[in-house]
């Protein structure tokens, strides 16, 4: 999707960069991970269900999500930061708090849409537009 803005990838295959960029993220890479080019179509493989140990985040109290919600959020930033050049993402925030409002604004704006959009996939639900299986 940045190939417009960035150049093209000198990945060959869309579904072999995806493959490359997590295992650049994954500290220990998922064994199935790949890509594979097929007649018809690149295909993406992945373990569907890793079956590791998870929160019940239901469960939580509000303290314990916060803290919950802190390590996800340092994990994710430890997995793109092993991404990139740390000294040129350095230099390319900078030290200002402007990357860091601007994170904020869109993640804010991101929980709001994130909200409507479930208000409206149970609104779907009552009306019977669509059907849902509640318990997995």
């Amino acid at each position: 999707m940045l190939e417009g803005y960035t150049g093209h990838s000198p990945v060959p295959h869309n579904d072999q960069r995806v493959v490359v960029g997590q295992r650049l993220m994954q500290a220990a890479s998922d064994i199935f991970l790949g890509w594979t080019h097929g007649d018809v179509a690149d295909l993406y493989v992945r373990q569907l269900r890793d079956m590791k140990m998870s929160a019940d985040i239901a469960s939580l109290t509000k303290k314990g999500f916060m803290q919950y919600t802190r390590l996800c959020g340092a994990a994710l930033a430890r997995a793109h930061a092993r991404s990139g050049d740390p000294a040129m993402i350095s230099g390319y925030l900078g030290s200002s708090d402007e990357v860091a409002q601007a994170i904020a604004l869109f993640a804010e704006a991101y929980a709001d849409q994130t909200e409507r959009d479930h208000a409206a996939l149970l609104t779907a639900i009552k009306q019977g537009r669509i059907q849902a299986m509640l318990d997995m």
